[in-house]
C-alpha cells in the first residue's frame, strides 16, 4: 500500500446518495490541509495516530478539536476548516466525500452538526465495519459506480448506527411522509410545468410550512431541489442520448431553450452543449 490513495467518482447521476471523492493517507508529521471549504459532506475516520481539526462553527468562530484513532470528523458543505497531523504521532485516515437527498436528515439524527463535528462511536463493532467499508471504497476505484454506491450506503448505515441513540424522534414520521410524497410528485412530474405551490398542494400543506420542513429534511429549498433534479435528468439525457439541446430542455420541463441553458450552466458550470462535448471526450 502506498502513502496515499485518492480517487474521484466518475458519475454524478445518483440523486439520493452521491459519491464525489474518496481515499486513504498515511500523513507525514504536521501535514496540513486547508484552510478550505467543500461543496459536499466530507468525513474522515482516523485509523491510527492523532491530529487536529480547526473548523468554523455556527457562530463563525474557529474551534479546534483534537482527534485520535478510533474517532473521526465531519466537514460540512461550505464550512471553512483546516486540519493537520500530530507532529510526533501523525494520523492515518480514510475519507469519503458524499451528498444526497437524505444525507442532512441522516446526519441530524446521528448528532452531527457544525457545532458537533467529531465522531465518537457508541458501538465499536459498528465503527469497525464502517472503517472496513471506507477502506474498501478507497481501494476499489476500478469497480462500477453502482457497486461503489452500494458500499457507500453500507458506510452511511454503519456511521448512523454506531453514533445514534436507539431512541429516534418519533415526531419526524409525519414529516418523513410529506417529504416522500413530495419526492414522488417531483419524480412523476418534473417534466411538466410544476411549481412549489403545486408540490405543497399535492401534500396538503401550505407553501410556507412545506418549504420549512423540506429544507430542514433535505438541506435545499423545494425550488432548489426541483432544479437540481431536473438538471441531473438533463445530464443523463445529454450523456446517453443524441437528443437536441432543445429536446432535452423540453424533456425536463424547460420549453424555453435559453432558460434551460442558463439553469444548466448555473448547475454544472458549462453550457449543455459544452458539457456534452466534455463527457464525450472522457469516453474516447
Amino acid at each position: 500500500m502506498s502513502n496515499l490513495l485518492f480517487s474521484v467518482f466518475p458519475s454524478e447521476n445518483f440523486v439520493d446518495l452521491g459519491l464525489y471523492q474518496y481515499g486513504w493517507e498515511q500523513c507525514d508529521p504536521a501535514h496540513t490541509f486547508g484552510p478550505s471549504a467543500r461543496s459536499h459532506y466530507l468525513f474522515h475516520y482516523v485509523i491510527s495516530g492523532a491530529g487536529t481539526l480547526a473548523a468554523k462553527n455556527s457562530r463563525k468562530e474557529t474551534v479546534e478539536y483534537h482527534i485520535k484513532s478510533g474517532q473521526g470528523f465531519m466537514i460540512f458543505p461550505h464550512q471553512i476548516c483546516t486540519y493537520w497531523a500530530d507532529s510526533t504521532l501523525p494520523w492515518e485516515y480514510t475519507w469519503v466525500e458524499f451528498d444526497g437527498l437524505k444525507v442532512k436528515e441522516t446526519l441530524d439524527i446521528s448528532g452531527f452538526s457544525v457545532d458537533s463535528p467529531v465522531y465518537r462511536p457508541r458501538f465499536k463493532d459498528l465503527a469497525q465495519l464502517m472503517r472496513e467499508e471506507m477502506l474498501y471504497i478507497a481501494r476499489s476505484s476500478q469497480e462500477s459506480p453502482f457497486h461503489l454506491i452500494g458500499h457507500l450506503y453500507l458506510f452511511l448505515d454503519y456511521l448512523t448506527r454506531s453514533s445514534t441513540s436507539p431512541l429516534l424522534n418519533r415526531g419526524s414520521r409525519m414529516r418523513d411522509f410529506y417529504i416522500k410524497e413530495a419526492m414522488s410528485f417531483i419524480e412523476q412530474n418534473f417534466q411538466n410545468d410544476i411549481s412549489v405551490e403545486d408540490i405543497a398542494a399535492f401534500c396538503g400543506l401550505n407553501r410556507s410550512y412545506f418549504g420549512k420542513i423540506f429544507r430542514d429534511s433535505v438541506g435545499k429549498s423545494p425550488q432548489e431541489f426541483l432544479i437540481s433534479y431536473r438538471m441531473t435528468k438533463a445530464g443523463e439525457l445529454l450523456k446517453l442520448t443524441s437528443l437536441s439541446i432543445a429536446d432535452v430542455g423540453n424533456a425536463v420541463g424547460y420549453p424555453n431553450q435559453l432558460h434551460f441553458s442558463r439553469a444548466f450552466k448555473n448547475t454544472y458550470g458549462l453550457s449543455p452543449r459544452a458539457w456534452r462535448h466534455e463527457q464525450q471526450g472522457r469516453e474516447n
